[in-house]
């Protein structure tokens, strides 16, 4: 699929990603920063990618999806590069994520985010009421 706003598209073929640099900005965020390359380049080949674009086909901001496109799914990785901030770009970028044909209708969204909880409050995510039903494994 494919959206054009504005200069700019968001893109979910995975074949038009710049890896390289998907991989290396992840690596340098707080949530990526202690993960192996290889590891992170894993985590984009088994997601649904959202890449965004300025229409020069330079890459300026990426998000994933894992889900099982029925019940499920984890949006991770939204970044948007900081000189293109401002533009609502981030918020765009999560509006083409959740409302995509293959996740509109998933029964539990799920995300985790130090800073960005006003963003994601404005398409319906809020913190856990039940945590203590939630586990991990790390």
């Amino acid at each position: 699929m494919e959206w054009r706003r504005d200069g700019f598209v968001i893109s979910t073929d995975a074949g038009r990603l710049d890896l390289a640099f998907t991989v290396d900005y992840l690596a340098q965020t707080y949530w990526g920063k202690d993960t192996p390359k290889e590891k992170i380049r894993r985590s984009i080949d088994n997601a649904l990618v959202f890449g965004l674009y300025q229409d020069d086909g330079r890459q300026v901001g990426f998000c994933r999806v894992v889900s099982d496109k029925a019940r499920f799914a984890w949006l991770s990785d939204v970044f948007v590069l900081d000189e293109m901030r401002g533009r609502n770009l981030g918020k765009w970028l999560v509006e083409c994520a959740v409302s995509h044909r293959d996740l509109a209708d998933v029964n539990r969204f799920f995300l985790a985010t130090a800073d960005a909880h006003g963003l994601y409050r404005q398409f319906g995510f809020e913190a856990l009421a039940d945590v203590e039903k939630f586990m991990m494994k790390s």
